[in-house]
């Protein structure tokens, strides 16, 4: 190891002016063995730069090559890792860790053991040095280079700072000392002994000197001694005067102490009675009640407005005084407990007079009501309660003081006014609907049971008894069809009359009146019960003190989707629901009050329906107004809820209504042994859309008679088709031809929108019918003809050349000439007025449609007579055979024929 210092030494850190110090063999921790050396250096220049310079032997020769170098200022700790046993890693670290491994633990120890050296010598910033024994780290003598004297070198302690040690320069200030000294003895250089013993000599004198210097001085030291006693006398004095003074300001801070403290307990007094003062007038500013007020609790008039409104007052004054927020303390006072305690009996008080006060005035009221209901039971009026609103809205502050000071009484009188005023408006609501019933009917009460019997029933009775002009309607009620399928069929003429007659009768001015009458008074009942509705329910909002604006989730049943439009059925039974909101209880307390009114306006519905199945239509259309009108005020309200229950029945009616018709049509019979012509149900659906369409225009529930349109419609085609198919006496194609010709008519003529492709489709069969029985009759007056050149097309149709077919034995000229003979012109008159009757057998009167067929047929037989001429000319040329009538021919049979009808 020495060998390799003194070669590092001499290649590499002479060359830089540097001084190798200590050297380790190490190796990087965790890494393949690549040996290098750590080395301890110092510079030979001041200010001496101390460094640690990592050498690493060249790969390419035997020689060493500096490879890093690390500032030991930079140096922060060095980590010897286990300060008791042998361990040859160690950690420096600079700005980031280096892990190594020496060679041998000594060579560590002593590497560190320099560094710790260096670091007290040379270093400002201490190096921490972790896990490193202690007996390396020994102190040493903290110098400094201008405490060395002259010529001297200064020692450490260790092998290792000897050499540092081995060369110390003079500064400036030494050099000049001892140039000084030695030139006042030339012989300095020559004779040391002698200038050692002169050196020695001025010592002596100087030592001398310096003790006769301090035997002088004993006297001044004694003289200082003195004046020191006299001063420590003069300080007992002024101790004493202080001591004195001290006793005399002890009194007087006493006495300031006293003053202080009387000072500061007035000040609290005062403060305490402040607060006295203002808790004692926030109690009487708050808690007194006025005399006047509680004697307007005790005895006030509650029947005057001037009473009523000083009790309102008091009343106020009562809440307020009862409500003030008190603070901590107040409740264990004795007055405030006596005060509280009179507060609460004025309270339950006045809340009993005011309680017992209202209910008289709520029976009184009903008994005002019921004295005026005499006037109201021959008029469709229901009596105004508005005079009642307007007395009892005086005491609308009173019981919203109630509600908030005894909710017990508040409900009471709840409970009670809605007992009152439900009998009240029950015997009004009954007897307003008895007048509404003796209206419709037209009877008196004592025949009203009459009124109310099945329609069915009621048409005979009408008619036997003559009661009401219009008895035999026949789209209201199922006896009049039942009456026209039991006819007798031995005079078809006689029956076709008697079906106008009924028709006729069914669209009197008598029939509509009724119709009228009915819409009028229906419309009037609910004219008269939506105001009577909204006004108690705004009442009871305003007198009750009940929002009438929040969201309401009480108890329903979703009803039917009525085009589109859900409607809320509520269970209006006399178990009062659960109250989750002021809404729901106005919802309740007006559905006790109210409890009649939809059983009541059921009743009426059933009553107009069997008077009438088609007053359904009437309601329908009245109803649904009302009820979107209700909804559109309020969706929630009780009016609009009941009346949208009510619409579902209505709608139930009117769908009933529908299906009678249809069913009505399945059951429809008719004779085998006369002519079918316009079948009722096609007249029937005449009337009911005129009827339809006069009541509903511009209504809201239009949709629900164009789906009505369609299942009458469909049913109406399809029974037509099947009564053709059934009819013995009529052709088919006649019973469908008539039928939907008067469809096509009807529709044309009311311009149904949603029935466009039915028109259409009537239309087309009503063409396509009456194309196919002219085609069919006028396959019989010329018979033989017709055989003739159905033969010759079949001979053409099977190859024969047209001109060739005279050849045909069988189609030769003379046997044309032989058929042609045997069709003059008097015998196709005779069967072309054979024809006609035969036809107008066939139609009825009611359609007149006699001379379109006739002219459709006249059309027909010029179109055969033209086919015949022309197979003739292509079949037979040359040969001069000819018809022996013309088409003018034709036009004049026909048109005497129809003359002489």
């Amino acid at each position: 190891m020495t060998a390799i210092k003194h070669a590092l030494q001499r290649d590499i850190f002479t060359p830089n002016d540097e001084r190798l110090l200590s050297i380790v063999n190490v190796c990087k921790a965790g890494k393949k063995k690549k040996n290098c050396f750590l080395c301890a250096t110092v510079t030979t220049e001041r200010p001496v730069q101390v460094k640690v310079v990592k050498v690493k032997k060249s790969d390419k020769g035997d020689f060493y090559k500096r490879q890093i170098a690390w500032a030991l200022r930079d140096l922060a700790v060095v980590d010897a890792k286990d300060a008791i046993k042998e361990n040859p890693e160690f950690d420096l670290h600079f700005e980031k860790i280096y892990k190594w491994v020496a060679s041998s633990t000594a060579e560590k120890n002593a590497f560190i053991s320099c560094i710790w050296k260096l670091n007290q010598r040379y270093l400002r910033k201490k190096i921490d040095f972790v896990n490193v024994s202690s007996q390396l780290l020994e102190e040493l003598p903290k110098v400094t280079e201008e405490s060395v004297p002259s010529g001297e070198n200064q020692s450490v302690t260790g092998g290792d700072e000897e050499s540092v040690d081995e060369y110390q320069e003079l500064n400036a200030r030494e050099e000049q000392d001892i140039e000084i000294m030695m030139e006042g003895c030339e012989y300095a250089i020559s004779n040391a002994e002698a200038f050692a013993e002169k050196l020695s000599r001025e010592l002596q004198v100087l030592d001398g000197a310096n003790i006769q210097s301090i035997m002088a001085s004993e006297k001044q030291v004694n003289i200082l001694m003195k004046l020191l006693d006299e001063a420590l006398k003069e300080v007992d004095q002024i101790e004493l005067k202080l001591s004195s003074y001290e006793e005399m300001l002890q009194s007087v801070k006493e006495q300031m102490d006293q003053i202080s403290e009387s000072n500061h307990l007035i000040h609290l007094s005062n403060t305490n009675n402040v607060k006295l003062l203002s808790e004692i007038e926030f109690l009487v500013n708050h808690m007194d009640l006025a005399k006047g007020h509680i004697k307007a609790l005790q005895q006030g008039d509650l029947t005057s407005s001037h009473g009523i409104e000083a009790c309102t007052n008091a009343a106020d004054a009562l809440l307020q005084c009862m409500n003030v927020a008190l603070r901590p303390g107040h409740d264990m006072l004795l007055a405030v407990k006596q005060q509280q305690k009179q507060f609460s009996e004025l309270r339950e008080l006045f809340a009993k007079r005011l309680a017992n006060h209202l209910n008289n005035v709520f029976v009184q009221q009903g008994h005002d009501q019921s004295s005026n209901l005499a006037q109201h039971s021959i008029e469709l009026t229901l009596p105004n309660h508005h005079p009642l609103h307007r007395d009892l809205l005086r005491y609308a502050k009173l019981m919203e003081w109630l509600k908030s000071t005894d909710y017990a009484i508040y409900e009471g009188l709840t409970r009670n006014y809605m007992d009152y005023l439900s009998r009240l408006y029950e015997r009004e609501i009954k007897d307003f609907f008895e007048v509404a019933k003796i209206k419709m009917t037209g009877t008196t009460k004592e025949s009203k049971k009459f009124a109310t019997l099945p329609r069915k029933e009621s048409a005979v009775k009408q008619e036997t008894e003559s009661l009401h002009g219009s008895s035999g309607k026949l789209t209201g009620s199922t006896s009049s069809l039942n009456k026209l399928s039991v006819q007798s069929s031995g005079n078809r003429r006689s029956q076709s009359s008697s079906l106008l007659d009924m028709g006729n009768m069914s669209t009197s001015d008598l029939d509509v009146a009724d119709r009228t009458k009915f819409d009028k008074i229906f419309e009037q009942v609910l004219s008269e019960l939506e105001p009577l509705c909204l006004a108690e329910q705004d009442f009871i909002s305003k007198f009750f003190k009940l929002q009438q604006h929040q969201s309401m989730s009480g108890t329903m049943t979703e009803a039917e989707d009525l085009d589109g439009v859900t409607l809320s059925r509520q269970h209006n039974s006399g178990t009062p629901l659960p109250v989750s909101s002021e809404r729901d209880m106005i919802r309740q307390m007006m559905i006790k009050i109210f409890r009649c009114i939809e059983p009541d306006l059921s009743s009426l519905i059933a009553l107009g329906d069997k008077i009438d199945s088609f007053n359904s239509l009437y309601m329908l259309v009245k109803m649904s107004h009302h009820v979107w009108t209700a909804q559109n005020v309020d969706p929630a309200s009780f009016l609009s809820t009941t009346l949208g229950n009510v619409l579902v029945t209505v709608k139930r009616n009117f769908d009933k209504c529908i299906s009678n018709q249809i069913r009505q049509m399945e059951e429809v019979k008719i004779s085998k042994k006369s002519k079918v012509g316009i079948l009722p149900f096609v007249a029937e659906f005449e009337e009911f859309a005129g009827l339809a369409e006069s009541i509903f225009k511009n209504a809201e529930r239009r949709g629900d008679l164009d789906k009505a349109y369609t299942k009458l419609i469909r049913g109406v085609f399809v029974n037509v088709e099947k009564v053709a198919n059934e009819s013995q006496k009529t052709p088919r194609d006649v019973v469908m031809m008539e039928n939907f010709h008067h469809i096509f008519a009807t529709l044309s003529r009311l311009k149904i929108s949603c029935l466009e492709a039915e028109k259409k489709e009537a239309k087309q069969k009503y063409t396509d019918h009456l194309q196919s029985y002219v085609i069919y009759s006028l396959g019989q007056p010329l018979e033989k003809l017709n055989h003739f050149f159905e033969g010759v097309e079949a001979r053409v149709a099977q190859g024969i050349r047209e001109e060739e077919v005279s050849y045909q034995l069988a189609f030769n000229k003379q046997e044309l000439r032989k058929v042609i003979k045997e069709y003059p012109g008097k015998e196709v008159k005779k069967g072309l007025d054979n024809l006609y009757k035969k036809v107008d057998k066939h139609l009825c009167e009611e359609e007149n449609l006699l001379q379109v067929v006739w002219h459709s047929m006249q059309d027909e037989f010029i179109r055969q007579y033209k086919h015949f001429e022309g197979l003739i000319a292509r079949c037979y040329p040359g040969s001069g055979i000819t018809m022996e009538f013309t088409i003018q021919d034709i036009l004049d049979y026909c048109s005497s024929i129809a003359q002489s009808h």
